[in-house]
């Protein structure tokens, strides 16, 4: 069985490898870098109610992510790390969330190997660095599906009403889809267990009521700043009314075709994408999924006392609706990786700790010791081949790899070995990840570059502007300063420091010959990464440069 000893372990080398994330990696254009900035305007205005994005208005994400965040840099400072760390907690939150809510079905078992599979599940190491809305939007539903099934269980208001909060509060995050995946999640199993009352209990009444309390500070900032001023030009539509976009628009409006996004929409790719982003479990999950479905289907669509099928049923309904949108990227289905977790868990749990799959541990052992051996390999190839690394951090990448075959091979944990190879190697190679590889490939993103520079040089920063290029919101950030676009060459003098594109330096060169370069740097989209990027030898043809100009003799 897993020993509390075992079980805290992870959770700790979980978060410390989250925290790692958090400190070493700058922000990620395009979404982390344009919130962060988001979130840093928002403190400096105390706009709390009309958010902007450089001064324009903005309305693309609830507000809760930069309320949070500029509240943590309010007190903390404006630093990359201070943004993440509310994201951070309500990762921490999801986790724990998922091992209550699978407590309340089953064992403490299998309560402990799901919140252990969420916290080490590849999203997780991403999202608290690469912070988005679904860090926070994860946390906020998992709260409630554990609320709800304790408020299920044990009738307590105080389960109720928490269980609303959290949705209301996972909606002022990501918007309908925190009140839609709880429903997801219950109506299927009480149809199931034919609990029909279940269905149309009164208190569902006071739980709106109490929704709608919750969402009206928000309401109040979206009339006030697009519904009485209806036609504010939003992505170049014109936009009547705010709230009619949060709640209608940007989530049913993907299969209405009102939203005007049309991204990704294959039924499977979300699917697709979980095969990196549930590592190192993923296949552990489809089995479980696959195994849950058959047995429902052996007892003819009928569930009794002690049986569930919150998780199964939340995560296939949820599945499919996301699936169907006309605009799907890889972090949606992030919203019901706790489900993932815990109907990973109790495949783990019979596969393991009982004999009823005991005829697939090898084959899954050799299987999963192959992958784990193949991203031991990349880890080394990472840190040893596209950036220079320290020697010391080369050896230590060997040694695990060493120490990674000596459990695969010797191993005398108490631990099953499967997991032992599992938890040691995804947490190892994102420690790597962390400190090693990230960092010298945000080396190459323009927006830290350049505001380092900046910053570091005491450059007047109100006579820098950006011409000819797209700087993203990192720059913004990190300058702690509103830095702005001219569009026409005509409009810059001779005073200003322009960043701009390397190929407009023979242009600039003719209009103002006592120019001077004062930084040039990598413009490369880090999110998009290549061979050709990482490989040393090509590297300087795949990278565009941009370059920080005084078009006086001094800047």
């Amino acid at each position: 069985m897993i020993s509390n000893r075992t079980f805290y372990s992870v959770i700790v080398l979980c978060i410390i490898t989250y925290v790692l994330g958090m400190i070493m990696i700058p922000l990620m254009d395009i979404d982390a870098s344009q919130y962060a900035s988001i979130s840093r305007e928002m403190m400096e205005n105390k706009s709390y109610l009309k958010v902007y994005d450089l001064g324009f208005d903005y309305l693309d994400k609830p507000p809760m992510l930069f309320w949070l965040s500029a509240l943590s840099m309010k007190f903390l400072g404006v630093h990359d790390w201070s943004y993440r760390i509310p994201s951070l907690l309500f990762a921490i939150l999801a986790v724990y969330a998922t091992y209550k809510l699978a407590f309340v079905f089953y064992k403490k078992e299998i309560a402990q190997l799901s919140a252990m599979v969420l916290a080490s599940s590849q999203a997780l190491f991403l999202i608290t660095h690469d912070v988005r809305c679904d860090t926070m939007l994860m946390g906020w539903v998992a709260l409630s599906l554990w609320q709800m099934a304790a408020w299920y269980g044990t009738g307590n208001w105080k389960h109720f009403v928490m269980a609303f909060i959290a949705i209301a509060c996972g909606m002022m995050t990501k918007g309908p889809i925190a009140l839609m995946v709880p429903a997801f999640a219950f109506v299927p199993h009480f149809i199931l267990r034919r609990e029909w009352k279940q269905l149309f209990r009164w208190e569902y009444i006071l739980g709106i009521v109490i929704i709608g309390v919750m969402l009206i500070p928000m309401s109040i900032g979206l009339y006030q700043q697009f519904d009485l001023h209806p036609g504010i030009l939003i992505n170049g539509v014109p936009i009547k009314s705010g709230l009619r976009f949060y709640y209608w628009t940007q989530s049913f409006g993907r299969y209405t075709g009102e939203n005007h996004f049309n991204e990704m929409n294959h039924f499977t790719f979300l699917l697709e994408n979980m095969f990196w982003s549930f590592l190192p479990w993923i296949f552990f999950f489809l089995l479980g999924l696959i195994f849950s479905i058959k047995n429902l289907i052996n007892r003819k669509f009928n569930l009794v006392a002690g049986q569930e099928w919150v998780t199964t049923g939340g995560f296939i309904v949820t599945y499919c609706i996301l699936g169907r949108s006309q605009a799907q990227l890889p972090h949606y289905i992030f919203v019901v990786f706790p489900l993932a977790a815990i109907i990973t868990a109790n495949f783990l749990y019979r596969l393991l700790f009982t004999d009823e799959l005991s005829k697939w541990r090898k084959a899954l052992l050799v299987f999963h010791a192959f992958i784990f051996f193949l991203l031991w390999v990349a880890v080394m190839i990472l840190v040893t081949w596209p950036f220079e690394t320290p020697k010391f951090i080369v050896a230590l990448a060997g040694l695990c790899l060493l120490v990674y075959l000596e459990i695969l091979f010797v191993n005398k944990s108490k631990v099953p070995r499967l997991l032992y190879l599992a938890f040691f190697t995804v947490i190892g190679v994102n420690i790597f990840l962390d400190t090693a590889f990230y960092p010298n490939v945000l080396k190459y993103q323009l927006g830290n570059d350049a505001a380092a520079f900046i910053n570091e040089n005491h450059i007047p920063k109100e006579k820098v502007i950006i011409y000819g290029t797209h700087e993203g919101r990192a720059l913004h950030f990190y300058g702690q300063y509103i830095f702005h676009e001219r569009t026409s060459f005509d409009s810059i003098r001779s005073s200003d420091i322009v960043l701009t594109s390397k190929d407009s330096l023979p242009v600039f060169a003719k209009a103002f010959p006592k120019m001077k370069i004062l930084h040039e740097g990598g413009h490369f989209g880090v999110t998009a990464l290549s061979l050709p990027f990482l490989n040393p030898s090509t590297r300087d043809k795949e990278v565009p440069k941009y370059v920080l100009l005084s078009l006086a003799t001094k800047p």
